[in-house]
């Protein structure tokens, strides 16, 4: 059932909204003609269960730059 890999794919992106916005570009990306889109859907989600979608590291350092930005221009 789908509410199962999307509660699957809730353990990976704990946002509902950005993984709804991520679901459904990458079933734009990996969609085949001739193929039914809930399958496409399907299959996305049940990548998302397995895998990480998005790199948790990258969203680190932009916060600490802001953060360390933020506290200079304060003291100055």
């Amino acid at each position: 059932m789908r509410s199962d890999l999307i509660f699957g794919a809730l353990t990976h992106v704990t946002n509902r909204y950005q993984l709804c916005q991520l679901a459904a570009k990458a079933t734009r990306k990996l969609h085949k003609p001739n193929t039914r889109l809930q399958d496409t859907t399907n299959e996305v989600l049940d990548r998302f269960k397995d895998t990480v979608p998005m790199d948790d590291g990258s969203e680190s350092k932009v916060e600490k730059i802001s953060v360390t930005d933020h506290r200079e221009r304060r003291a100055a």
